[in-house]
């Protein structure tokens, strides 16, 4: 198959109108649409960032404005009979990001005029929500027609202060007010469709909207963004056939690679898997299984916020929890629990029906790793390259099976001083190793009950299961006559894979390992 004879695929590209006049590939989502049309006339829908919100209010914004050309051959072309053009007011907040409050109130001002200007509308009003409302009630005056809004990343403005409790409240203040009129609108709307990553004001800032229906968690939306397993094998089979020729693989070992790495997201139960899209449409147009996610923006909010609420990394594992407890407002929330999940680095992965508990856990790896090399800067400090190149290495080590040297490795990458105010404990080296084992990829776990104790931490290589003891400031000898003593292996006798114990003693002083100790 020759690659010319693709599509080409519309990484970046958020806008409906440029996909189709260029001929780019469009996975069609208008069923979707045309369900939203007929289920309510106030929606709002939250998913994490990069999942094709901006390109469903694009979409959503072509079919009001009765494009039905670029709808030819698409599911709503067929089902769709009248085609009326209303008037359409598009808020795109995305703009209005980094901004402090008087900066934040003129691009209010500044986006309400891009909509006056399209229609041929002036106004010399100064405040953002009376010149909102007055827009709303002169388009529908103007066309005979009542007015459409969508309002796109209606949060941008809010998540890089969400952790600052003096600046959120008076962002949060300028917002409410500006989406007041909204309300007393209802005569003059047709349709109102609202995205953004988080809920935090559905509470403070639509709380007058009481008619505005939550479709976050409906599961007839459940893949209205996103990329479908399903939409991958039949509408994206040919990309998937030029990348496993790329490769020299099948289709079906490139679809298992794409999906360790960018599936895994379902934001109701039940739901079909759903892939980062972003993700997906890079690695199928270079061919490679890359952090593609991650790489376009360093989630500070969250780091910051995993510090607040004091997350360690091997708490970031699966955890059953119901849906007030995630699906809640941020702004609220008494755990890390709603913006880990809000985000798009938690996912649901169960739910049973009895106990009316959700399963929630990282989704894929691309989210695991991202996460790790995150939180890696808090536990040591190392030139970025160094840390890499050793990281590299010691995943070559472990896939050998040469733990020891690994542990080498490990001694000589852990002698750069850490950036932790409180090095001196056990727990800190345990959470560190964590990290990095979470890194190469393995399966980690720890304070694992057995009948005698607990395991400080137990890794799967896939080839066998390390049972490791971490002393601090003791020998590697006193770490593995615990696991003798206690008989550790004991717990994991019915694995099927062999043991191996690990014994590891911390320099507190050195900061890095002294010795250690390994047996079968």
């Amino acid at each position: 198959m020759e690659n010319c004879t693709l599509k080409s695929l519309p990484v970046g590209i958020q806008t409906f109108e440029k996909i189709v006049e260029q001929d780019h590939l469009y996975i069609d989502k208008t069923e979707y649409i045309y369900k939203m049309l007929k289920f309510s006339s106030y929606i709002f829908l939250s998913r994490p960032r990069r999942f094709g919100k901006s390109l469903l209010v694009s979409t959503l914004q072509a079919y009001f404005e009765g494009r039905r050309k670029l709808f030819k051959g698409l599911y709503i072309d067929h089902v769709e009979k009248e085609w009326i053009a209303y008037p359409v007011i598009r808020l795109d907040m995305s703009m209005a990001k980094h901004l402090g409050k008087e900066e934040l109130e003129r691009m209010l001002l500044y986006i309400i005029e891009q909509n006056e200007r399209r229609y041929g509308l002036t106004s010399t009003l100064i405040d953002p929500n009376l010149r909102l409302a007055n827009l709303i009630q002169e388009l529908h005056t103007l066309t005979g027609k009542k007015v459409v809004v969508l309002i796109d990343e209606y949060d941008a403005p809010l998540l890089d202060v969400v952790h600052e409790k003096e600046r959120l409240p008076q962002l949060r203040q300028v917002m409410r007010n500006f989406f007041s009129p909204l309300k007393a609108s209802d005569p003059h709307l047709q349709f109102l469709f609202i995205t953004g990553i988080t809920k935090f004001s559905q509470l403070s800032i639509f709380t007058e909207l009481n008619n505005l229906k939550n479709i976050s968690m409906n599961p007839e939306f459940a893949a209205v963004c996103g990329i479908s397993v399903e939409e991958v094998q039949t509408q994206m089979a040919d990309y998937l056939q030029a990348f496993a020729q790329s490769k020299q693989k099948s289709p079906q070992e490139i679809l298992d690679s794409l999906k360790r790495q960018y599936d895994g997201y379902h934001f109701t139960w039940p739901s079909p898997d759903i892939f980062n899209p972003f993700s997906l449409l890079n690695s199928l147009q270079d061919k490679q299984i890359k952090s593609y996610w991650f790489e376009t923006g360093t989630p500070t909010f969250l780091i910051e916020k995993l510090k607040e609420y004091q997350v360690l990394p091997s708490m970031l594992k699966p955890t059953w929890v119901m849906a007030p407890d995630f699906d809640a407002p941020t702004e609220n929330m008494s755990s890390i629990m709603p913006l880990l999940y809000q985000a798009g680095y938690f996912t649901i992965k169960e739910y049973d029906e009895i106990s009316d508990l959700y399963l929630l856990n990282l989704p894929n790896n691309e989210i695991r790793i991202g996460l790790m090399q995150s939180l890696l800067p808090n536990f040591v400090q190392t030139d970025a390259m160094q840390g890499n190149t050793t990281i590299g290495l010691m995943n070559k080590a472990l896939q050998q099976e040469q733990l020891d040297e690994m542990l080498r490795l490990l001694q000589s990458y852990l002698l750069t001083v850490p950036q932790c105010d409180n090095t001196n404990y056990e727990g800190h080296y345990q959470q560190l190793l964590y990290v990095i084992f979470s890194l190469l990829g393995r399966y980690v776990d720890v304070e694992v009950r057995t009948s005698d104790g607990r395991v400080d931490m137990v890794m799967n290589s896939g080839k066998a299961l390390y049972l490791f003891e971490l002393k601090l400031n003791h020998t590697a000898e006193a770490a593995m006559k615990q696991i003798n003593l206690k008989d550790y292996p004991a717990r994991f006798a019915l694995s099927g894979l062999p043991v191996i114990k690990v014994g590891i003693n911390f320099d507190m002083k050195r900061h890095t390992l002294s010795d250690w100790s390994i047996e079968k």
